[in-house]
Order: structure tokens, then C-alpha cells, then sequence
């Protein structure tokens, strides 16, 4: 921030107010974490008043640095400077924390108050989320100023994580790929208090981190506590400012503190990380901080209207910026086109029309097909970007001439700052957290790739994709036992199921390549959540000249093949299926027919897009006076009942897989013709008897 007035006594009231706006706000719900939002008050407000680049009257300004508090906990921590620094809380929205419907939530949420960035409370997953947002900076910057004419799209990721935060394995994994990735435009603040739930985190926790973010490749600055305890907030804010003057590397800045200071009895305890710290302990801290202890949510006018001048030296740093910003978009017509259309979350006119069409002369797996399609995406959408954790190849998930996005200066093949294809490493969990951070960041739509069976480590960065509602899509390969002879480790058997319980994820499994195509189309449009299911074997190309088109796709379920060649000719046995057991569905239709019953297959890639459409859809795919229903999919039946009812039957796996080729561990577990036609008849005769 510029114009940065010299530390006045006004400042330093502020300080000592935050850190009682902490324990009353706390102390009048009944629970919450006052002990982190009261030692690291000073750290918190030098950073929105000294030096973040922020304006609180555009808190959408792409040019922002993004300040993301991982330590999700301590919500007070932002909270009380999104109130001082104007961004729209007021005092009466502290008073009302963690409360239905307040704007103060026990942990921050994305898109529910302004001026947070990621929702926060899982440990860890901010620092990733960091790491994301770094990445999409650079990433963005090759977009619109790739040989680094302006100071435009640069910007700073600022993180403040506690000893929780680093201690979570997702926070290592995205840190040493931060370190690869040479992001000198990420800093982050540890809060060294040696204090968790359990006590003193040296029961469990005596590495030395300074040692081990050195190894990453992270510059590391130290600034120990005052002797009293206190915050040394002049050394930090020295050490801020070499953070931001370090460009080649991420920086961690180590900051010792003591929990819960000044608090008399309270300072350095655990209790005072989660509980509140009761009348007498607010009493004589507030004694201590010069305070009436009769005054509750103290802020008196004077500090607050000093606070919030942050407002308006923020915004004249905005309007300078706008103003070389307009310059910039009348020299580079095409780029501020692109600009203008990413910032509106739009896509260009006509971008799906020449979506890959596969033939039926060739046997396609659906991961090879969804290769295809991303290649194509790539071509015609810049925003998209992203790669795999070390599974590329497996996964079909490079871009083709993409480069490998890798700092300058490095000396591996195909290295670009600006390159198209990220390599994760063997990292799933930070993979998907990171994705989530690109994906806030804005302006990219990230995808990312390993087996359906490793989703169970990015589980906790999958969630919340969900609820934040991120565009992020994940590309799942090796979806079932068909991937064969790596056996049940590899074989995904309850994951459809268990990633189908997360609200607000969409879980797609394409029949074949063409299906592939049209649901790639969908959640491009969507801009939501995805998780794409894919095969590791060949799977036939469905002849669509017998067959229903792929339009229907975008309704998550549709009849495939009707029971008569007259639609309004009613069957007698719906079978349901996903994925490579369609083409199974399809064939068991005939055989049936053979038998003298009349067979529907609906193909259902996406059970969440169904249960979006009207109701008089669902019903048109499945009649509810048809109750001889058969579910077929390669996995646990925990989700089909819903659809089937008391009356249907699933073809499903209810164990775990075993090593063997696709071909013989389908028919050694049922997904074959006869079984489908089985299930078939025993429907039909609970009905009838």
C-alpha cells in the first residue's frame, strides 16, 4: 500500500481494541478461539493498514493482493479488520458471531462475507489454497503480460497459518511444490505459539519448520517475541517488507507469539485456544489494556474513522492503477477483450461446435476420449489449465505444445512460466487444494487428474470445492474393476458412491467417447464442481443412428433405448446404467426382447443433473408406473435404491475386486448380459409373483 502514514498512538489503540473485540465477541456467543485473535491483533492490522494492496470499496479489484487466513479457527483475526478497514461489517455483525445467518460465521466462508477469499477451518487447506492463488497469478500474468511490460496483474498471496496448519500433510505437499515453483509472490505468516487443543504441540510436533520450508526452497525470515511475550510488530513489519521485496521465492515469515496475550491467566494455554475466557479474565485483561472493563465492544468513533482512512488510501491506489490498467486495454485491444470476458465468467460464441465426434468403427476408453476433448478444449478456451498428479499419461490429461508451467530458469524440458500443463507431483490431496486456490483466484478453469480410487486422499479439498461451488473439474481415470490386473488397491468400488454423498459435487460417468464429449460440454457451461469418471479399458462407441443422441446428457439421465420403436409404447423393465455397463444394458435389451419383454435403457451419467430436472422429466425417463427396475453399475449399490425401489435389483459389486484382466473379472463378478438379464426377470417377478 502506498502512502503509508508513520505508526501513531492511534494505531496502537486500535491494536489494544481488536484484541478485547476478540474476547467480548467470544465471550457473548459462549464459544469460539479468542486466544489467537487477541496475540496476533498487530499483525493483523499492520497488514490491512500497511501492507496489503487492497481497496475495500472494490474488494473484487483483480489486481488485489488476496490475504487468506488459514488458521480458519480465528475468524475474529479477519473479521475485526474487514470492520475497521470498511469492507461492510459493523460493529452490531462482531456482536452477532457465530450466530444463524450472521455475516460472522464460526470460520470464514467464501461468498458470504465480503473480503474473504477461500473459505477457511480445515487445517491446511488455506496454505494450499495460497499456493493455487500464486500459481493462477503467474499464470494470468502470461495471459495478459507475458514478457512483464506492466506491474498490472502483479500481486501478492499473503497467508497467516498456525502450528495446525503445518503440521497437516496437505500443507507440506503444497509448500514443496511451492518451492519448485519458485512463487515469489507467496508469503506466509506462521503463528509459532506452540500451542493446539492437546497443549503444548511439542507432545507432537518438534521439527524444525524454519529448516524444513529452507529445504522447499523457501526464503525464511524469524522474529522472535518481545520479552514480555508480546508481538515485536516492528521486526515483523521489517520482515513484511522483505517478504515483498523477495521475487524469486516463496517466503515464509516464522513469528513467535503468545496465545491469548495479555490475558493475566489466560496467555499461553490451551483453554484459551477454543473456550472463552470468562468475565474475570476479560476484566483484568482489559485492566491491563488500559480499558474500562465496563465497556463491551469497545470501538470508540475516532480509532474507527483512523482505521478506516485505509479505505481511501486503498482506493486512490485502485484509481492509479485503473488508470494505466485503461491505457493497457486501449494498446492491447485483443487481450482486454479476452480480460473482459474471463472477468464475466463467459465463454466465446460458438466454442462447443466442433467438439470431438467419435466413430463406432473403434473401441474407445472414455480416458482416451476425454483426452481428445481436452486437447480441444485448450485449443479454443485459454482459461483452461491444469495436469495431474504424476499420472499424465494415464490420465490423458496433458495439452499437447501446452509447456510444462514451471518457474524461469528452470532447466527441464519444456519449461514455461506461463505453461498450460501443471505437474502436481504424487500429491493428490494439495492437487485438489490447489486447483481450489486457481479456481478463487479467478480467471483460470483448473482441472486436475489421477485415479478414482486416490479421490479418498483429496477428499477433504473435494468437499470443499462443493461448498464453495469452484469450477474446478476432476478427471478420474481407472473407475471400476475394469482397470484390471492392479487389483483391489486400485479398484474403485465404494467411491461413486461415497463422492455421490457430497452435496453440490457432480459425478459423471460417460457410456462412451460421444458421452464424453457432451459431458465435458456440460460442465464447462456449468462452471460448477465435477468429478468425470473414466475407463481405463476400450468400451464400444454406441451407434447413435440406433440409439438416442448424447442431448440428452445434459439432463443427467435419459432414455438411451425405448422398448418399442414407439416412445409412447410403455416397457416392462427399466434398466438403469452408468459408465462401461451401458453398452452391457444395451445388449441385455436384446436378449430380453428374444424372451418377449420389452426393455428401456436409460443411461445416466450424472444422478446430480437428474435430480435437478422437473420432476415431469424424471418421470418421462423413468414412468413411476414401471417398477421392474435394474441398476447396473461397478460398484456399491448404496445409491440406486433411490431409483430402483422395493422392487428393482442392482447388478452391483459389494465387495472389494481382485487382480485380474477386465474381461474375466467382469464375468467373475456378474456385469455380464445374462446377470443383467437375470436381475431382469427377478424385477419383473416381484411384481407379478
Amino acid at each position: 500500500m502506498s502512502n503509508i502514514p508513520n505508526w501513531q498512538e492511534l494505531d496502537d489503540q486500535e491494536v489494544v481494541i481488536t484484541r478485547a473485540l476478540a474476547m467480548d465477541a467470544v465471550q457473548k456467543v459462549g464459544n469460539g478461539h479468542p486466544g489467537t485473535a487477541m496475540s496476533l491483533a498487530p499483525v493483523a492490522y499492520t497488514l490491512f493498514q500497511r501492507i496489503l494492496k487492497h481497496d475495500p470499496s472494490n474488494p473484487d479489484w483483480i489486481n488485489r493482493d488476496r490475504f487468506i487466513l488459514s488458521c480458519g479457527h480465528s475468524s475474529l483475526t479477519l473479521y475485526i479488520q474487514l470492520f475497521l478497514s470498511g469492507y461492510g461489517l459493523e460493529l452490531e455483525d462482531l456482536k452477532n458471531f457465530r450466530t444463524l445467518n450472521s455475516a460472522t460465521p464460526g470460520h470464514p466462508e467464501y461468498g458470504h462475507t465480503v473480503g474473504v477469499e477461500t473459505t477457511t477451518g480445515p487445517l491446511g487447506q488455506g496454505v494450499a489454497n495460497a499456493v493455487g492463488m500464486a500459481m493462477s497469478s503467474r499464470y494470468v500474468k502470461g495471459l495478459f503480460d507475458p514478457e512483464g511490460k506492466t506491474k498490472l496483474f502483479d500481486h501478492n498471496i499473503w497467508v497467516l497459518a498456525s502450528d495446525g496448519d503445518l503440521q497437516e500433510g496437505v500443507s507440506a505437499e503444497a509448500s514443496s511444490l511451492a518451492g519448485t515453483q519458485s512463487l515469489g509472490n507467496l508469503k506466509l505468516i506462521y503463528d509459532d505459539n506452540r500451542i493446539s487443543i492437546e497443549g503444548d504441540t511439542h507432545i507432537a510436533f518438534t521439527e524444525d519448520v524454519s529448516k524444513r520450508y529452507a529445504s522447499f526452497g523457501w526464503m525464511v525470515l524469524d522474529v522472535p517475541a518481545k520479552a514480555d511475550g508480546n508481538v515485536d510488530r516492528d521486526r515483523l513489519e521489517q520482515a513484511m517488507l522483505e517478504a515483498m521485496a523477495e521475487q524469486n521465492k516463496p517466503v515464509l515469515i516464522r513469528l513467535h507469539s503468545v496465545i491469548a496475550w495479555p490475558a493475566p491467566n489466560a496467555k499461553g494455554t490451551a483453554k484459551s485456544h477454543g473456550s472463552a475466557l470468562g468475565d474475570d479474565e476479560i476484566i483484568a485483561t482489559k485492566k491491563l489494556l488500559g480499558i474500562d472493563p465496563k465497556e463491551v465492544f469497545y470501538a470508540p468513533k475516532a480509532v474507527v474513522e483512523h482505521t478506516r482512512k485505509v479505505k481511501e488510501r486503498g482506493h486512490q491506489t485502485y484509481l492509479r492503477w485503473l488508470s494505466d490498467f485503461e491505457l493497457w486495454k486501449s494498446n492491447n485491444p485483443e487481450k482486454a477483450l479476452l480480460l473482459s470476458r474471463l472477468k464475466a465468467k463467459q465463454l466465446p460464441s460458438d466454442w462447443n461446435q466442433g467438439i470431438p465426434v467419435f466413430s463406432t468403427e473403434k473401441d474407445v476408453a472414455t480416458r482416451a476420449a476425454s483426452g481428445k476433448v481436452i486437447q480441444y478444449l485448450a485449443e479454443r478456451l485459454p482459461e483452461f489449465w491444469g495436469g495431474s498428479a504424476d499420472l499424465a499419461e494415464s490420465n490423458n490429461t496433458s495439452i499437447e505444445n501446452g509447456g510444462s508451467f514451471l518457474p524461469a530458469g528452470s532447466q527441464m524440458k519444456g519449461a514455461n512460466p506461463f505453461g498450460r500443463v501443471v505437474h502436481f507431483g504424487i500429491r493428490e490431496h494439495a492437487m485438489a487444494a490447489i486447483l481450489n486456490g486457481a479456481a478463487l483466484h479467478g480467471f483460470v478453469k483448473p482441472f486436475g487428474g489421477t485415479f478414482l480410487v486416490f479421490s479418498d486422499y483429496m477428499r477433504g479439498a473435494v468437499r470443499l470445492s462443493a461448498l464453495m461451488q469452484l469450477p474446478v473439474t476432476y478427471v478420474w481415470t481407472h473407475d471400476s474393476i475394469g482397470l484390471g490386473e492392479d487389483g483391489p488397491t486400485h479398484q474403485p468400488v465404494e467411491h461413486l458412491a461415497a463422492l455421490r454423498a457430497i452435496p453440490g459435487l457432480s459425478i459423471v460417468r460417460p457410456a462412451d467417447a460421444n458421452e464424453v464429449s457432451a459431458c465435458w460440454v456440460e460442465i464447462i457451461q456449468l462452471g460448477k464442481p465435477a468429478g468425470l469418471a473414466l475407463s481405463r479399458q476400450n468400451l464400444p462407441v454406441i451407434d447413435r443412428s440406433k440409439y438416442q443422441d448424447t442431448s440428452g446428457v445434459r439432463n443427467g439421465a435419459y432414455v438411451l433405448a425405448y422398448g418399442e420403436d414407439d416412445k409412447n409404447d410403455l416397457c416392462q423393465v427399466i434398466l438403469i446404467a452408468t459408465g462401461s455397463e451401458v453398452y452391457l444394458a444395451l445388449a441385455a435389451r436384446e436378449k430380453l426382447a428374444q424372451d418377449g419383454i420389452k426393455a428401456r435403457v436409460v443411461s445416466a451419467p450424472c444422478l446430480e443433473w437428474f435430480k435437478e430436472q422437473p420432476t415431469t422429466y424424471r418421470d418421462q425417463v423413468l414412468p413411476r408406473n414401471i417398477k421392474a427396475r435394474v441398476s447396473v453399475e461397478a460398484g456399491i449399490a448404496q445409491p440406486w435404491h433411490e431409483f430402483i425401489g422395493d422392487m428393482g435389483v442392482a447388478v452391483s459389486l459389494e465387495h472389494f475386486g481382485a487382480s485380474a484382466s477386465a474381461t474375466v473379472l467382469f464375468k467373475e463378478f456378474g456385469f455380464t448380459v445374462e446377470n443383467i438379464v437375470k436381475a431382469a426377470k427377478e424385477s419383473l417377478s416381484k411384481i407379478h409373483g
